[in-house]
């Protein structure tokens, strides 16, 4: 839908309102029907009036307009109203339909309805923009064993009633007729509905009734995890009534443990679904594991002040509402974990995965013009996401959090159940600083990369200098608050710097007796950048990295040695070295993790075949010893789960099938289902003899439905036979093969494994061929996800050939999906140059 209608009709329209009846079959091959009454008021339209419709016309069953049969168009995904019958006032369109079932994920007994961030109208004829707010009220026709959820209190439950909108005429016991209240405003991509074979857990919080809704069989896994899950919400509902100075805007608070959710989360106002392994945690989770799960709850209560109580006007502003929604997130876990170094947390939790986007040939601007409501999914990823809440650190940080807090509240209360932009908040908070926030903006926020900030020291002078390595010959300056860390050992000194706006150096003195070559730029973990070492720095910081004692000073300095080898600087061997040294001393859990997640990444993308092999020995004992000096159970599980993926030896893959035949068990921890099925996956991905029989059984040993469903999906993946993989891999072609989006991740990453890689080569152009089209067709993460999964096991010269010929000869790709596939494809072209001495 495009902009220039969608503020015609912003223009034209209000006071709207939606009720909407769904009939859901029981089973799938039968279709979704239903009925819309559209009603609102119409001030100085001319022409004909769209309303949204993303279906073939054969699924407009009737339409009327204020009481009256009328023939309308169906044309261009909207069902087009006919001007003549449209003057200013009040007007109802009521219309019966067929939906699609691309937004409804549909399941044998379950259903769930993902609208974000266009795509209610391939389910309901809607007027589909984020700007026209709509109170919504339904009802659903469902089978009588089924259970429903959706965004306003249920009102009625009634067996065998026929329906009041007629659509089923006929008293019918198996049928159950379910009412619910009017919301709020709502933007269409917050409306939502699940139904189907549920479970519930209710509770009571701070006299406010929580109901989670579920699948899992497990009923251990829910009993452990119930209580955590439901104060978590609670802590986090709370902590924003206080914050923002509003009380939570819409009534009822229920979620959805999805099985297999296509996202983390999604922010539905009283009725949010969550992917369900988020939430119910094995029995000796990780610290990270249980900080992502709390992360991930506040991020979704979040959204209820940013993005649903308030809503961007338009989708080139989506960013507002996933930056507070992370940036608060990051506040609100503090009290729930007053253990963790939640500086450390923050950084861990955004630079990496920001940097992983900036530094690429693809990289986005935080906000990106958006001229068709079609291409909005494209705009989601890690710079909204993480990038962005670095940045709103930062201004929080030059403004003042107690003055940037009232800025948030005056903004939240002027634009309550309504729309607003990125230059409505600038109003409220440009007043706050002396700095020019517009200006600040088209740097930070409407530009993409990162500064390159050097250090040197002349004399006892410190030298600190940005540029700007776009390569178009721009030649931004980015304002922003930095420390430079002197010293490795003992107590270090930090420098504090500011780069002011237009500022390109800043020079400062430092402390007499300071070691020049232990320099650490960027100490402060809120500062952005590529920080670049000289050559003795970085062999200081090689050695002394691992000593430091400020723990996100040693997070910041691995990051930083990461980078260095990304851009050649450092030996892939030579950091992986280091990093093993370091992680057999780690104490602090965090820490330990992003080290896994560094080894682990070299030694499968960065190191060749013949030195990893010759390096897995030294890697798993080095794993292994780290988990039986683990003092926690939690800690020791994630160890395990490194060592399920890295290893290599017949002994550790022996090992490994006795721990999973449940002939050895480990000392310290309990192995979870979800390792079980890793094991007996990464066994049959290595081509042991008996793999087909692993499989077997531990499809056998699983009692939960979706789990069984989604090892029934991958299994062709698994296979030891090219052809049968190849054959999974063709299905995929057809968007019903794809509605189970994890699923096929899942597979493919299994047919991609770098231990495969070789054999999968035939399906890399074709993978790319079909990004457009799950671009198209898929869930706004898709794209991107599969383009990871095809490409992340690969490091050949020949793997990196094929994307860049598929790029060279498709310039008319849209550039956001070009972005995207440069995105995914910057770590194989990496890595082929530093395995393969690939060139382009």
């Amino acid at each position: 839908m495009a902009l220039a209608l969608a503020e015609r009709r912003a223009a034209a329209i209000d006071s709207l309102r939606y009720a909407m009846h769904f009939r859901v079959p029981l089973t799938r091959d039968s279709a979704v029907t239903g009925e819309v009454r559209v009603a609102f008021r119409l001030r100085g339209w001319r022409g004909d009036l769209p309303l949204d419709f993303r279906a073939p016309a054969d699924h407009v069953l009737g339409v009327e307009l204020d009481g009256d049969t009328v023939t309308a168009r169906v044309l261009n995904d909207h069902i087009v109203l006919p001007s003549a019958r449209l003057g200013d006032g009040m007007h109802e369109v009521r219309v019966r339909f067929r939906s699609s079932d691309a937004a409804l994920n549909r399941n044998d007994d379950f259903l769930y309805a993902l609208f974000v961030p266009d795509r209610a109208s391939t389910a309901v004829p809607v007027f589909e923009q984020p700007d026209l707010k709509a109170r919504v009220s339904l009802t659903l026709d469902l089978p009588s064993s089924w259970e429903a959820v959706a965004n306003g209190p249920m009102l009625t439950r009634a067996v065998g009633l026929a329906d009041s909108l007629g659509t089923n005429t006929a008293a019918d016991s198996t049928r159950t007729l379910w009412r619910f209240a009017e919301t709020e405003p709502l933007s269409t991509y917050l409306i939502a509905f699940a139904v189907g074979r549920l479970q519930k857990e209710t509770a009571e919080r701070g006299g406010r009734t929580f109901t989670l809704y579920h699948r899992e069989t497990d009923r251990a896994r829910v009993e452990r995890n119930r209580e955590a899950i439901f104060d978590l919400h609670a802590g986090a509902l709370e902590w924003l009534e206080r914050y923002t100075d509003i009380a939570y805007p819409f009534g009822k608070f229920d979620f959805f443990a999805v099985p297999a959710f296509q996202f983390g989360g999604m922010e539905h106002p009283g009725a949010v679904w969550y992917r369900a392994d988020a939430l119910f945690l094995d029995e000796a989770p990780s610290r990270t594991a249980e900080l992502g799960r709390a992360s991930l709850i506040a991020h979704e209560t979040a959204h209820m002040w940013f993005g649903d109580l308030v809503t961007m006007q338009w989708f080139n502003d989506v960013w507002m509402k996933e930056v507070f929604a992370n940036f608060m997130a990051a506040k609100i876990v503090e009290p729930a974990f007053p253990d963790v170094n939640h500086a450390l947390r923050f950084f861990q939790a955004h630079h990496p995965s920001a940097y992983a986007v900036d530094r690429t040939a693809g990289a986005n601007p935080i906000r990106q013009d958006l001229e068709n409501l079609r291409e909005a999914g494209s705009l989601y990823g890690a710079i909204i996401y993480q990038k962005a809440p670095i940045v709103m650190k930062q201004l929080e940080m030059a403004v003042g959090e107690e003055s940037f807090r009232d800025g948030l509240r005056r903004y939240l209360a002027g634009h309550a159940f309504g729309n607003a932009t990125w230059n409505d908040l600038i109003a409220e908070l440009d007043p706050l600083t002396e700095s020019d926030l517009r200006a600040w903006s088209r740097v930070w926020v409407e530009s993409p990369g990162r500064p390159r900030i050097s250090t040197r020291v002349v004399g006892d002078t410190l030298i600190v200098r940005q540029e700007d390595r776009w390569g178009d010959g721009r030649a931004l300056l980015w304002p922003q608050q930095l420390n430079i860390q002197v010293g490795y050992s003992g107590a270090p000194t930090l420098i504090a710097l500011t780069f002011r706006e237009g500022e390109r150096e800043v020079r400062t003195t430092l402390p007499t007796g300071a070691d020049r070559h232990a320099l650490l730029p960027g100490a402060d973990g809120a500062s952005y950048g590529r920080f670049p070492l000289s050559d003795s720095t970085r062999s200081a910081l090689l050695v002394g990295a691992a000593t430091l004692a400020d723990p996100l000073s040693r997070a910041i300095a691995w990051q930083t040695l990461q980078e260095e080898m990304l851009d050649g600087a450092l030996s892939p061997r030579i950091l992986i070295d280091a990093v093993m040294d370091a992680l057999s001393r780690e104490e602090n859990e965090l820490i330990a993790s992003q080290l896994q997640g560094q080894l682990r990444g070299i030694f499968w993308r960065y190191l060749s075949d013949s030195t990893r092999r010759a390096l897995a020995p030294l890697v798993e004992a080095t794993l292994w010893e780290a988990l039986e000096r683990a003092p926690t159970p939690g800690r020791k599980g994630s160890l395990f789960g490194s060592i399920i993926s890295v290893t290599l030896t017949e002994t550790g893959m022996q090992r490994l099938e006795r721990i999973w035949r449940r002939a050895e068990k480990p000392i310290g921890f309990p192995v979870s289902e979800q390792q079980e099925i890793a094991i007996a996956e990464g066994l049959a991905i290595r081509g042991v003899a008996n793999a087909e029989a692993i499989l077997d059984l531990q499809t056998k040993r699983l009692t939960n439905p979706d789990r069984i469903a989604r090892a029934q999906f991958v299994r062709a993946a698994l296979s030891a036979d090219p052809a049968r993989r190849d054959s999974l891999f063709r299905t995929f072609g057809q968007v019903e093969q794809r509605r189970r989006e994890s699923w096929v991740l899942d597979a493919m990453s299994i047919m991609h494994h770098p231990l495969r890689a070789e054999s999968s080569m035939g399906q890399l152009r074709p993978a790319l061929e079909l990004t457009a089209e799950i671009q198209r067709t898929g869930d706004i993460f898709f794209p991107l996800r599969w383009l990871n999964a095809t490409l992340d096991g690969h490091r050949t010269g020949s793997a990196a050939d094929t994307v860049a010929a598929f790029m060279r000869e498709n310039p008319a790709l849209a550039p956001r999906l070009r972005g995207k596939v440069l995105q995914a494809a910057d770590e194989l072209y990496r890595s082929a140059r530093v395995v393969n001495g690939w060139t382009p």
